[in-house]
């Protein structure tokens, strides 16, 4: 392990006040949005939807790196320009999804473990060759009756664990994704008390399995009532909670925390991080930025809907929100940003 490749690939991809884009999607999650906007879920359509994505303009101006899939590392444009080259041309640093996604765990109902350590190894000296510099990998942890229970929270901490220790012996930081996910009827009390649980737990292993923390980045889920919660929280009220928890569960030494979006429309998880930094930035020991999906594509991608007529249209909209999100992280947004997004 380098210690300084690792601690600069943090500086660099946050520098400016920058954030993450997600756009990692699984080849089945990707069909499934094409589907709902009556796109033909095939190889090309993925990756025009992709070129769409890494050949915006101005994308640098608040992204400072891009995770990406297998699918989508190996991808070119349409003049045969690989995606990876475009985003280092662009000063976007590339990184890559190693997970294989949450499997239901064996004797535990509707828990989910997240697989994909085999083999891990030399993926990821493959994926370094291929221009990644980070990875992410993120396990889900559900809120429900008697859930989540001890052995499904050790269980993807465990891989958590194991999978950024890999990552940091290739020299590639590892984003850490433990998501208390959104689905559910509780409070924001309880998402409160079992997102630090995660987090404590995460932290400790972390110390047990020798991950350098100043060379990692969390990504962790803000604290927000279920969906299904009769009681749905104010900005302000979401912001508060969320940096009292990470103030109690995360080390100092961790440099940089960037938040999924988890579910939030677009508009929410901006002006939730935006408060976090007008109310709270005096008080934060991390970076702490953005590194969300669908909260940046989705505009884009409801207006794109396949038609090559509408890719500079769909671009437009893809920076706006890019921008509305770099606002957030300097504590400068304003909602009547958003009207740019509909004119």
């Amino acid at each position: 392990m380098d210690k300084q490749i690792l601690k600069d690939t943090i500086v660099q991809l946050f520098a400016g006040s920058k954030g993450l884009l997600a756009m990692d999607e699984s080849t089945s999650t990707s069909n499934k949005r094409f589907a709902f906007e009556g796109i033909p879920q095939t190889v090309e359509m993925r990756r025009k939807y992709r070129e769409l994505i890494v050949t915006t303009p101005g994308l640098n101006e608040s992204i400072g790196g891009a995770i990406l899939y297998d699918e989508t590392i190996r991808q070119q444009t349409k003049d045969g320009i690989p995606f990876t080259d475009v985003l280092i041309e662009a000063g976007i640093i590339p990184g890559i999804k190693v997970d294989m996604g949450a499997k239901l765990m064996a004797g535990f109902s509707d828990e989910k473990v997240t697989e994909g350590l085999d083999g891990l190894r030399e993926r990821l000296q493959e994926y370094r060759k291929l221009g990644a510099r980070f990875a992410k990998w993120r396990a889900v942890i559900s809120i429900g009756d008697g859930a989540p229970t001890t052995g499904a929270i050790e269980a993807n901490i465990h891989a958590l664990a194991r999978y950024a220790a890999l990552c940091q012996e290739a020299d590639i930081v590892p984003i850490v994704e433990p998501e208390v996910l959104m689905n559910g009827s509780h409070d924001l009390e309880h998402c409160y008390a079992i997102t630090a649980q995660v987090l404590k737990t995460l932290f400790y292993q972390f110390s047990v399995y020798k991950i350098y923390l100043e060379g990692m980045i969390l990504k962790p889920n803000m604290i927000i009532a279920g969906i299904e919660s009769i009681v749905q929280n104010s900005v302000d009220e979401v912001a508060e909670a969320t940096v009292n928890c990470l103030l109690e569960s995360v080390p100092a030494a961790v440099p940089a925390i960037a938040f999924l979006s988890g579910g939030q429309s677009p508009e929410d998880a901006t002006a939730h991080l935006n408060a976090i930094h007008t109310k709270f930035k005096n008080r934060l020991p991390w970076i702490v930025s953005f590194s969300f999906g669908r909260a940046i594509q989705q505009p884009a991608l409801d207006k794109w809907k396949g038609e090559e007529a509408n890719v500079e249209q769909a671009q437009r909209l893809l920076y706006l929100r890019t921008k509305c999100d770099l606002a957030a992280r300097r504590g400068e947004y304003d909602a009547s940003m958003e009207k740019q997004l509909i004119e």
